[in-house]
């Protein structure tokens, strides 16, 4: 038969007293040895002098709805630089976000059919000035011959009109040097002001056509912000009207007045182009991102000062104040205007709050 040595009941008496306080204390935490009370507001508190206490009255007031329409920054002068002629384009010598000067090259186009052609006009040009000094040689000699009476009148008028003829020839062969010698630059193709390449539409190798641009650039003055409004938004909106806007890269919001809005919707989006001309502000620069912060609808809300909500992580509640009482009140709020907040639960207007110290 076992029987137990004084450590071991000693031992399971110790477990056993463990055991039974680790119950208590769960009961302890679950109330058990508490009176419940309801949920609700907490037990109001008697005010001990209403004057006290600073207060404020919850407010029903009709509060703009702030959107935020995302635009671009352009500028007013824009250019697409295009081929006047077709040929193949051999390299393009500007990347987006390149700032230029007026007159450097933006691209090169394919020139050996056009050169081939200037060395056949000059050698027309060549050949017409050739016949052109031989003509006017004989003018000279038969005009001579004709003061010494070896010649006659005909013989005079003949010589002096092949050396007209042949100055003409002349003209002509020059005439078509230069045209070529055009085309020759029009295959370079060269920035008409000083700006900021916004656009590269082709590459090297890409075959150049007659009007399709190669890239796009502004000038980095004289910008705008564009900006594309749902059109029941947009109604709100005149020209010269002062707005906000903000640029992302600049990190500041800016004062800005409607410049231009387009009379047209599109279809699709149902919406209208406003265009805002921007201040001039250092390292502005075209395809920057921006917004343009709008009042477009209403609603009303329940005001009370930011300074009457307490916080206790995030549980928000306020200090209610009813005839010489005090009770405190669990509220949810959303956004802030100035020093003020909007309650969206716990409250109605018309009750009076208690503003913190």
């Amino acid at each position: 038969m076992f029987k137990a040595n004084k450590f071991d009941i000693k031992q399971m008496g110790l477990i056993g007293a463990s055991v039974l306080g680790l119950i208590l204390l769960l009961m302890y935490m679950q109330g058990s040895f508490e009176h419940k009370v309801s949920p609700g507001s907490a037990k109001p508190a008697p005010l001990e002098s209403i004057a006290k206490y600073k207060t404020a009255v919850v407010s029903n007031t009709a509060i703009d709805d702030m959107f935020a329409w995302p635009g671009t920054v352009r500028s007013r002068s824009v250019a697409s630089i295009a081929p006047k002629i077709a040929a193949r384009i051999l390299e393009i010598k500007v990347n987006i976000g390149d700032k230029v000067s007026k007159g450097d090259v933006i691209a090169r186009l394919d020139d050996r059919d056009i050169r081939a052609k200037e060395n056949e006009a000059l050698a027309a040009l060549a050949g017409a000035n050739a016949q052109a000094n031989r003509a006017a040689a004989d003018a000279q000699r038969i005009s001579s011959l004709y003061k010494q009476e070896a010649a006659t009148r005909e013989n005079l008028d003949n010589v002096q009109a092949q050396a007209k003829t042949a100055q003409a020839s002349v003209n002509q062969a020059q005439s078509a040097v230069n045209g070529v010698r055009t085309f020759l630059d029009d295959a370079v193709l060269r920035a008409p002001f000083s700006g900021v390449i916004v656009a590269k539409l082709k590459e090297a190798g890409d075959m150049g056509l007659i009007g399709e641009p190669v890239v796009t650039m502004q000038t980095a003055q004289d910008m705008r912000l564009e900006v594309s409004v749902p059109s029941q938004c947009a109604t709100r909106l005149i020209s010269g009207m002062q707005v906000t806007v903000r640029i992302d890269n600049l990190g500041s919001a800016l004062t800005a007045n409607i410049d231009e809005i387009a009379p047209e919707i599109d279809p699709q989006t149902r919406s209208q182009l406003i265009k805002i001309k921007l201040p001039e502000v250092k390292d502005l620069q075209p395809g920057y991102l921006g917004w343009l912060d709008q009042a477009c609808e209403q609603h009303q809300a329940l005001l009370i000062p930011n300074s009457a909500v307490i916080r206790v992580g995030q549980l928000e509640s306020v200090k209610v104040v009813n005839k010489n009482e005090v009770s405190l009140r669990h509220i949810r709020t959303a956004k802030m205007f100035a020093d003020k907040i909007e309650v969206i639960s716990g409250l109605r207007a018309g009750e009076t709050v208690v503003i913190n110290p």
